[in-house]
């Protein structure tokens, strides 16, 4: 990675950097999803279906009734992070006096600081994007947007082409993602519709701009309801894009959650003796749902 500083600043450092605003990766911050730490290699998600187990009584034990167990599997990906900055440009920056007077220099610890911060923002960022929308390229696993498409079993009213949505025709779509919803399914505590942050936005418009909230309400994520039914933004959805599931069906699995904060750094002046300085991260993700049936899609083609 190369690094290049640019300034006509003269005087003093003020003592903070400041970057551009990144996407929070609010899938996970805010529990909207199942989380599955501790998975070293895969993991299989079980289904149970029972059928026909109802008959009618009689003296004699007859054994009645389907149990199929099927599977789908959870593989997190490994990623990683790796960088390497030269602390040379810094000797020249109005930051030089706190990398020490010595000709063996330290990164500025405020600089250092503020690149782990923006790197664990970065993975959060990249990662909620990738839960919704990722596909299994370089860097990326794939999304739920990706499964579901892939997924010969999604298919037909639960499985809405969609359109452009704006505050005019908001309450229509959701209305046919409602709709389209299993009645096994409809009124479950957990079951949301996760819109775009276009759809949320053009929903709230719709209601005049208030902040209806419903029993329960998080102050920390702004829910919106539409009957009866929790509507939540995801930032990793693209616009135009929904879905409509409960939280217990829809998994991001991963070795140890903390990996995705914890960035080691190493100094490469005892080592080699250069004057670079490596930034590592590594961690696992993968997300996946249990019954493709229960899940209703809007737009995921657009």
């Amino acid at each position: 990675m190369s690094l290049s500083i640019t300034t006509t600043y003269a005087g003093e450092f003020a003592g903070k950097y400041v970057s551009a605003a990144l996407l929070s990766g609010n899938t996970i911050a805010n529990n909207l999803i199942e989380v599955k730490p501790n998975i070293k290699f895969k993991e299989v998600l079980k289904r149970v279906d029972l059928s026909g187990a109802i008959k009618n009584a009689s003296c004699d034990f007859t054994d009645a009734g389907v149990v199929a167990l099927t599977e789908k599997i959870i593989e997190p990906k490994e990623l990683a992070v790796n960088l390497e900055l030269c602390k040379t440009p810094f000797q020249s920056d109005w930051e030089a006096v706190s990398m020490g007077y010595s000709a063996h220099d330290n990164l500025p610890k405020t600089f250092s600081d503020y690149f782990i911060g923006l790197m664990s923002e970065s993975i959060a960022q990249a990662t909620e994007n990738d839960i919704w929308g990722g596909t299994a390229g370089d860097g990326t696993f794939d999304g739920f947007k990706t499964l579901l498409n892939a997924d010969a079993g999604h298919t037909g009213a639960k499985k809405i082409a969609g359109a452009a949505v704006t505050a005019s025709n908001v309450v229509e779509k959701l209305g046919d993602i409602a709709d389209a919803i299993p009645s096994s399914v409809y009124g479950k505590e957990d079951l949301y519709i996760y819109v775009a942050q276009n759809i949320f936005r053009a929903y709230k418009r719709a209601l005049g701009g208030f902040q209806t909230a419903g029993p329960g309400h998080n102050q920390d994520m702004d829910v919106q309801y539409f009957d009866g039914i929790k509507v939540v933004a995801c930032n990793g959805l693209d616009d135009n894009n929904a879905i409509a599931a409960q939280k217990s069906n829809l998994f991001f699995g991963t070795g140890v959650l903390s990996d995705h904060n914890e960035v080691k750094v190493l100094d490469m002046a005892d080592l080699d003796g250069s004057q670079n300085v490596r930034f590592i991260m590594r961690y696992t993700a993968a997300v996946q749902y249990a019954v493709v049936e229960d899940i209703v899609s809007y737009g995921l083609g657009l």
